[in-house]
């Protein structure tokens, strides 16, 4: 098999091929790709890496469709770098917000089908699972629910998530984290939200589902973030380039702070 990645795991040297065929048009773009069992065939491998790599290129945006059709090929820019992109701590830090939380369990589980599919592994796959409370000044703001790859994850026994940033803990121990793709909208507080935010079930929050990535593209977690709308919002600046600047910024109903003007996102 020739590949245009030389080393690393098989499913990593396959989505490289991938992505070079579908950047050099040898799988056209708006054009449906190759079946799972005819990548099989060509590379020789079993589904579960092809399936990854699959994945991996869903993740980018290179693919797009499925559910029952065949993925098309898109091309796509390179995302954005992950120091764009701040943590809870890192934002809360920035507009003169003392940054809490409170650890709800951290614990090793087999991967659900949403957090298996957009990590590109098979269901019921270990992984491991992070619920905090995150508070601004000690006021409840934010349930986060993340879900890492084992290998990534079990760095999360050795430290105390509750005190501080789990990313800079985790970078701190070698871990890739380097760029982040968002996606945001409204979600109901379901019982355990309403539990530790302290609302109505069935409140209106706003959720940002993150899926972060190595610098090779490859997940590596899957967060689903609720916040209290009045807690924080977010700001979309489109520039005349195309670039999209977006900011995460303390609400006006939010306890009373000075705030700057808040981080790029």
């Amino acid at each position: 098999m020739k590949t245009s990645a030389e080393s690393g795991p098989l499913h990593q040297r396959l989505g490289a091929e991938f992505r070079r065929r579908i950047e050099a048009g040898e799988w056209p773009e708006g054009q449906p790709v190759p079946s799972e069992a005819q990548l099989c065939e060509e590379f020789g491998t079993s589904r579960g890496p092809v399936r990854q790599a699959l994945a991996q290129l869903r993740a980018e945006g290179h693919l797009v469709g499925g559910r029952g059709k065949p993925p098309v090929a898109r091309r796509v820019t390179p995302s954005q770098p992950f120091a764009s992109l701040m943590s809870f701590t890192q934002w809360a830090r920035s507009i003169g917000r003392a940054p809490g939380q409170f650890t709800v369990e951290v614990a090793r589980r087999r991967a659900g089908a949403e957090a298996a599919a957009r990590l590109g592994l098979d269901e019921g796959e270990p992984v491991v699972d992070l619920i905090r409370l995150r508070k601004l000044d000690g006021v409840p703001a934010m349930v986060e629910r993340s879900t890492f790859l084992l290998d990534a994850g079990v760095h999360l026994f050795a430290v105390d998530p509750d005190a501080g940033s789990v990313y800079e803990a985790l970078i701190a121990r070698g871990v890739d984290l380097h760029h982040a793709r968002h996606t945001i909208d409204a979600i109901a507080a379901d019982p355990q939200d309403a539990e530790l935010l302290g609302v109505p079930l069935g409140q209106p929050l706003l959720r940002v589902r993150r899926l972060a990535f190595t610098r090779d593209c490859t997940p590596v977690e899957y967060a689903d973030d609720r916040y209290l709308p009045s807690m924080a919002t977010f700001t979309i600046e489109n520039t005349v380039g195309g670039r999209t600047v977006a900011a995460r910024e303390g609400s006006d109903d939010a306890p009373p702070h000075p705030t700057p003007a808040p981080p790029h996102a």
